[in-house]
């Protein structure tokens, strides 16, 4: 991944100041100047908070002049990729202190016009937060944009647990507040819009299961070409949880007569740094063809010495009457950053169309190299 100084380094403020001086000649803009030696060290957020705040100060006056300033801006092409973070919040905090409101409207509207130079998902976050059904209002007549980014914003901007992006209370509150919106989108010609869909609805279904298969099976009984495959996306989540609805959804019944042999684990004990080697077979003794959703669950052991459970894809398949898969599969307990392990007690099961089976328990030892 890129660092926070190829993203937003003193380069990227240095054009952001030569973009803002261009639209507005007569300002001497010190703020940003001063602003883009300050960024090294920081984090990619602090570095956007700290050239917001410059330019918050070097334009001031009301949100109309912001507006002016930042439209005329948008006649240079160099007013494009990660400096628009800086500048999408600067829009949004501004509106917000401006007695006058239409400032709220407008900022909408400005965050729409400067989303497609990268996006002004975060900064919508404030302006929802603030008052949500009129942002909510605004945003739903997005859905019809000519602009494909636009219509992504309506989306992605209003995702539950936008990654990055503050919480809005109403939004973490409500699961209904924006299916409105992605009824409108769903059968968006395009994949870049029906992917924040996806994504939208699977976010809702950590908490809100049911809203989420309920809303699923209304496109599916009114789909296009693409709707199938949004819907297996929007439902990944609750499919590796064994939700029997989302299953239902997607065609996985369940399968009484699919048998698991194991898992046979290659060692009772690992060490973190290596891998566990296991093999398991899954048979349909039925009659009929089997549809299956074939994963493994991993019980990390917690701090406290509690497990918690991590689901892993094997694959999905149909199985004929007496045909069987064969796995064999290794699990690396390599360290990472976005993992911790706690040596003692794991265990790892074989799950067929959300049903678990055949749980197997080992040891996962600190060996040489450092639990993180």
């Amino acid at each position: 991944m890129p660092t926070a100084d190829e993203l937003l380094g003193p380069d990227v403020a240095h054009r952001l100041r030569d973009v803002v001086a261009t639209a507005a000649p007569d300002l001497p803009l010190p703020e940003l100047t001063r602003a883009a030696a300050l960024l090294p060290g920081h984090t990619l957020r602090r570095r956007t908070d700290l050239l917001c705040a410059a330019l918050l100060a070097d334009l001031p006056g009301t949100f109309a002049s912001l507006d002016t300033t930042l439209r005329r801006a948008l006649a240079d092409p160099r007013l494009s990729g990660w400096m628009i973070w800086p500048v999408t919040e600067a829009v949004a905090s501004r509106a917000l202190s401006d007695a006058d409101p239409a400032a709220f409207d407008g900022a909408l509207a400005l965050l729409a016009d400067l989303t497609g130079r990268l996006t002004a998902e975060f900064a919508i976050r404030s302006l929802l937060a603030h008052d949500l059904p009129r942002a909510l209002a605004i945003v739903a007549t997005w859905t019809d944009h000519p602009d494909e980014h636009v219509r992504r914003l309506a989306s992605e901007g209003t995702r539950r647990h936008l990654p990055w992006g503050t919480q809005v209370p109403g939004l973490a509150t409500d699961p209904r507040a924006t299916l409105a919106i992605l009824d409108a989108l769903y059968r968006d010609e395009s994949e870049y819009v029906r992917r924040s869909v996806a994504n939208h609805l699977n976010d809702l279904s950590r908490r809100d299961p049911e809203v989420v298969v309920e809303v699923a099976g209304h496109w599916l009984a009114a789909p296009d070409a693409a709707t199938e495959r949004l819907v297996r996306n929007a439902l990944r989540t609750l499919v590796k949880a064994g939700d029997p609805g989302a299953l239902g959804l997607l065609g996985f019944a369940p399968a009484p007569g699919a048998v698991v042999d194991g898992p046979d684990l290659g060692a009772t004990t690992v060490q973190v740094g290596e891998a566990l080697t296991f093999t398991a077979t899954v048979r349909n003794t039925g009659a009929e063809p089997a549809r299956l959703v074939v994963d493994y669950v991993v019980h990390h052991r917690k701090a406290n010495g509690t497990q918690t459970a991590k689901v892993f894809k094997i694959t999905t398949t149909t199985l004929q009457p007496g045909e069987q898969l064969v796995i064999d599969r290794r699990h690396s307990f390599k360290v990472i950053s976005t993992r911790r392990y706690h040596p003692g007690e794991h265990a790892l099961e074989l799950q067929v169309n959300g049903v678990p089976s055949g749980r197997a328990t080992f040891e996962l030892a600190p060996g040489s190299l450092p639990a993180v």
